[in-house]
């Protein structure tokens, strides 16, 4: 049997990069997925590639009424929802706290931890009411320590959605419900492709403990695990996808 048999899931920023690895994972793993992402042209033709088991909802993270609209339709086209992988999130850029702007703040915090927030509050109780659901936010190891690579808005949000999420564990867990979060390292995505030349990323692959970048399908390997019953006593923790990376004192 698949590791997410019958399982209905949502995947936030599930149109392109790490998004839509874990989509194409879900629906090998047999999970049936609602793609919710502001990317509509991206979203529309991956939910056709993928079929019958996958739909596309246009949704803004950061709007508590577009996630009531995504769950509405969610619910009247498989009929529950199982599992919430809060998956899209916003970097940003590289900037200083004095040299960034007010509204690009707010902007980061608003996607990465209200957009969070937001989806917990619209599926928890429908989890509730069945008691069982499991739900994963994407942190990042930025969210365990300061970075050169990132911006003070990353961050802040990427450390709020460990607390966001241990909080919301301690609060659910007599539910059954499981809420875990994941912190990648360094993934190469079609983002890192596009920013990075070649010849950065043998550069950074070097400084890296496992000399290498991660495929995405490896973080969505561990996503798909942490969604389904054989993680069924994980609760309230953070996973580490990173290679080693952590381990180094810099």
């Amino acid at each position: 049997m698949k590791l997410l048999e019958g399982k209905v899931a949502i995947i936030t920023g599930g149109s392109k990069g790490m998004g839509e690895a874990h989509t194409r994972k879900f629906i090998d793993e047999g999970a049936k997925v609602v793609i919710g992402d502001v990317d509509v042209k991206n979203g529309q033709k991956l939910a056709e590639d993928l079929g019958d088991n996958s739909i596309f909802i246009e949704l803004d993270v950061t709007n508590p009424e577009s996630w009531d609209l995504l769950v509405k339709k969610a619910k009247e086209t498989f009929g529950t929802i199982d599992i919430l992988v809060n998956n899209a999130g916003l970097a940003g850029g590289v900037s200083g706290l004095l040299e960034m702007e007010a509204d690009l703040y707010k902007k980061i915090i608003d996607i990465n931890q209200f957009g969070i927030f937001n989806g917990m509050r619209a599926v928890l109780p429908i989890m509730i009411e069945k008691s069982a659901g499991a739900i994963i936010n994407i942190s990042s190891l930025a969210g365990l320590r300061a970075s050169a690579e990132v911006n003070p808005a990353y961050t802040a949000s990427k450390f709020a959605v460990r607390g966001l999420t241990k909080q919301a564990a301690y609060e659910f867990a007599d539910k059954n419900i499981r809420i875990n979060s994941i912190l990648p390292g360094a993934i190469l995505t079609p983002m890192a492709q596009e920013t990075l030349t070649s010849e950065q990323i043998d550069e950074v692959s070097q400084m890296l403990p496992m000399k290498r970048f991660a495929n995405p399908n490896e973080v969505s390997d561990v996503l798909a695990f942490l969604a389904s019953e054989k993680a069924s006593y994980v609760n309230g923790t953070d996973i580490i996808v990173d290679g080693a990376r952590d381990t180094i004192i810099k």
